[in-house]
C-alpha cells in the first residue's frame, strides 16, 4: 500500500477504528485530512498529532455530522473519503436523535460534501456486522453469514435494536445517494473490534473485553463474539480504496468465538488475570451457532491477525493506559 502524493479524508478521526486507520495511512505515505468534533478537546486530537508523520502530513478539521456543509473543507482536494464517524451507543434515551439521525443524516452530509469534489470518486464507509445479521434468516449451526445478508429495519425496530437499525438505514441511504450522484461506494462491516488503541479514553469494545476479564467468575460459555483486529479493519479500508475492483460490502470477522474461549486464551497468556481452576479443564463442546465468511475480505487482500495476538495486544493497551492492572 503506497499513498505518496495522495490526499484522503478520514471522518470521526479520533475514534477507535479511525485512529488506527489514520496511523496506517500516515505509515503508508498518505496525506490525511482528519475531522474531529472539537479541535479544542485534547482527547480528540493529541493521540492523532502524536502519530509518526502527523507533523508533515496530517491536518485536523472540525466537523459536525448533523451540519450540512460541515465536511466541505475537509474533503476538498481529496481522492477518497473514509467515513468512520457514527455514534456507537448501546443504550439510548432517544434513538432517533442519539443514533439514527447522526448515522443517516451524517452519512448523507459527508456524501453531499464528497459529491462536490471533482477529484473524489470513491467513499469507503465504515458500517457494521450489525447491519448484516439481524434479518429474517435463522442463525443456526452450519449457517455462514456473508455480504448478501442484510439486517431488516422492521425487525430491528420491533426488537428495539437501535444501533443495528442506524447502521442499516445509513447503508440504505448511502447506496441511494451514491447511485444518484455517481459516487463509488464500498462498505466495511466489522464485527467486535479488538486490538491496540491510541485514544486516551476507553472505547466501547475494549471496555467489553475488560469487563469480561474482570467479571471472569460470571463468564458464560455461550456468549458469542465476532472478533476482528482493529489493524485488519484499517487495512481493509485502505485496500477498498486502492483496489479499483473493490465493490459492495466486506464482512470483517476474523473469528467467531465463545467467551469461554477468550478467557482460556487470557488465562494462557496472563495466568494472573485468568482463573485456571475455572477455565483450565472447562470444555465447550456445543458447536457455534453460525460463522462468518472471510472469503470476500481475503480476496481484497486482508490477512486476518490471529485471535491470540489481538487479545494480547488489547490487554497490553489496557495495561499501558493503566486501565487494567496485574
Amino acid at each position: 500500500m503506497s499513498g505518496e502524493g495522495k490526499v484522503v479524508c478520514v471522518t470521526g478521526a479520533s475514534g477507535y477504528i479511525a485512529s488506527s486507520l489514520v496511523k496506517l495511512l500516515l505509515d503508508c505515505g498518505y496525506t490525511v485530512h482528519a475531522t474531529v468534533r472539537s479541535l479544542d478537546d485534547p482527547n480528540k486530537t493529541q493521540h492523532l498529532l502524536a502519530l509518526d508523520g502527523a507533523k508533515e502530513r496530517l491536518s485536523l478539521f472540525e466537523a459536525n455530522l448533523t451540519v450540512e456543509g460541515s465536511f466541505d473543507s475537509a474533503v476538498d482536494g481529496c481522492l477518497c473519503v473514509f467515513h468512520t464517524a457514527s455514534p456507537v451507543l448501546l443504550s439510548v434515551d432517544d434513538p432517533q436523535i442519539q443514533l439514527i439521525d447522526p448515522a443517516v443524516k451524517g452519512t448523507l452530509n459527508v456524501l453531499k460534501s464528497a459529491a462536490k469534489v471533482q477529484s473524489l470518486k470513491r467513499v469507503v464507509l465504515t458500517s457494521s456486522m450489525s447491519a448484516v445479521m439481524f434479518g429474517s434468516r435463522l442463525l443456526e449451526h452450519g449457517v455462514i453469514m456473508d455480504e448478501t445478508w442484510f439486517s431488516d429495519p422492521l425487525i430491528c425496530e420491533q426488537k428495539k435494536l437501535w444501533y443495528p437499525l442506524s447502521k442499516i438505514l445509513a447503508e440504505d441511504a448511502a447506496v441511494k445517494f451514491a447511485n444518484e450522484n455517481g459516487l463509488e461506494l464500498v462498505f466495511i462491516n466489522p464485527g467486535y473490534v479488538i486490538g491496540p488503541f491510541f485514544q486516551p479514553t476507553l472505547n466501547i469494545t475494549s471496555e467489553g473485553i475488560m469487563s469480561l476479564i474482570k467479571n471472569k467468575k460470571e463468564v458464560m460459555s455461550n456468549g458469542i463474539y465476532r472478533l476482528v483486529d482493529v489493524r485488519d479493519v484499517a487495512t481493509a479500508h485502505i485496500l477498498a480504496f486502492e483496489n479499483p475492483e473493490a465493490n459492495g460490502r466486506y464482512c470483517m470477522v476474523g473469528n467467531v468465538v465463545r467467551s469461554i474461549e477468550i478467557m482460556k486464551i487470557v488465562e494462557k497468556l496472563y495466568p494472573s488475570l485468568g482463573d485456571s481452576k475455572r477455565y483450565k479443564d472447562e470444555k465447550c463442546d456445543e458447536p457455534l451457532p453460525y460463522n462468518v465468511s472471510r472469503t470476500k475480505a481475503e480476496s481484497l487482500g486482508v490477512n486476518f491477525t490471529p485471535v491470540e495476538v489481538s487479545i494480547k495486544d488489547t490487554i497490553e493497551s489496557l495495561k499501558e493506559k493503566n486501565l487494567l492492572s496485574f
